[in-house]
């Protein structure tokens, strides 16, 4: 029998969180208990979670004790806060947001890619960012067989992508115009209904904006390759939930349509969706609450012998965030059932 996790989620209450209960259920993992913490201004809401109703606790010192495993999805500056903490009272903490992707000294996991990668870690196990993860689950199975020498990725990201908060103002702003009123924006800097706009994510020198540059640099590390040439543009678009991405990719050798159709149509965590007859392709609509990534449209590029075109949608918050993060989870307490392979406890935290 596998043995019990006593589990906490920091930031329990957002969309992340939510995703994150929700699928500890669904996929039963292995927990003796699950604690919920947040921001004191959450502290007391209830959640359901295995035929109880469990209340949300405020984060605080001392609150780690007597947890195993961390899943912290309550931003980056959170994160920095208390995760040292969780890993001092001995748990292992896979964290979603940005504050440790780029560390040399923790991992940064797509099971589907680099699994290994989440055994050599000192506590902390990073979630890369969820364009990164999308565009990794769908590319690595060809970068297996045909090394790319290059990737070019658009992104068209949905307001799930800012929060629970982002969705309900694009449907507030939706109705504001077509009632003829004015779309005021507070939480995303623009009105998105009816518009979209690079994403507003801080610009470097270069013009490239943070989140283009998660996707260059995080890739880079999943993959080991760090001289691999990648530009990336990101666009805020219209859509309540899931993320779209047009990759056009370049090989070393030639790469064929029907061989990399071949590929991904087996390829883990993939759904190959195609059917050029109605000109049908993955869409957000149908990735929306789907584990896996759908993938399609995939085209030579006529430009250059080597090169391939495709297109994907996936729900960022559900494998471009929670379902990552407890895959990898999922990972970590196969291991540990062994023995002699003690992955999700306090001795294998390296100090």
């Amino acid at each position: 029998m596998p043995k019990s996790y006593r589990v906490a989620i920091l930031g329990a209450t957002g969309a992340v969180g939510t995703e994150l209960i929700e699928l500890l259920e669904h996929r039963n993992f292995p927990l003796s208990q699950l604690k919920l913490l947040a921001s004191p201004r959450s502290a007391g809401q209830t959640i359901p979670f295995r035929g109880e109703s469990l209340t949300v606790e405020a984060v605080a010192d001392g609150c780690f004790k007597d947890v195993d495993l961390v899943l912290a999805s309550a931003g980056g500056s959170t994160s920095k806060q208390w995760l040292p903490q969780a890993v001092e009272a001995g748990a292992v903490a896979i964290d979603n947001s940005s504050a440790y992707r780029m560390d040399p000294q923790v991992p940064l996991v797509v099971p589907e890619v680099n699994p290994e990668a989440a055994f050599d870690h000192q506590g902390i196990i990073a979630n890369p960012n969820c364009t990164t993860i999308l565009m990794a689950v769908a590319i690595y199975p060809l970068h297996q067989v045909q090394r790319i020498r290059r990737i070019v990725v658009s992104t068209y990201q949905s307001a799930s992508g800012a929060g629970a908060r982002a969705m309900e103002e694009l449907k507030t702003q939706a109705q504001a115009i077509l009632n003829g009123e004015d779309a005021t924006p507070s939480v995303l800097p623009y009105p998105l209904a009816f518009n979209l706009f690079p994403h507003n994510s801080p610009i470097s020198e270069g013009g490239y904006c943070q989140e283009e540059m998660k996707m260059v640099n995080e890739t880079r590390k999943i993959f080991n390759e760090p001289e691999l040439a990648i530009t990336a543009t990101c666009v805020r678009v219209p859509v309540l939930r899931a993320h779209s991405e047009a990759i056009n990719l370049e090989f070393e050798q030639p790469f064929s349509r029907a061989r990399a159709c071949e590929i991904l149509s087996t390829a883990p965590g993939v759904v190959l969706q195609e059917n050029w007859q109605s000109n049908y392709f993955p869409m957000p609509m149908d990735a929306d609450g789907r584990d896996e990534v759908l993938v399609g449209r995939i085209r030579q590029d006529i430009s250059h012998p080597c090169g391939l075109e495709l297109w994907l949608s996936g729900d960022q918050i559900r494998k471009g965030a929670a379902l990552n993060a407890v895959q990898i989870a999922e990972l970590l307490s196969r291991e540990s059932g062994d023995a002699s392979s003690p992955s999700l406890s306090s001795s294998s935290v390296q100090r």
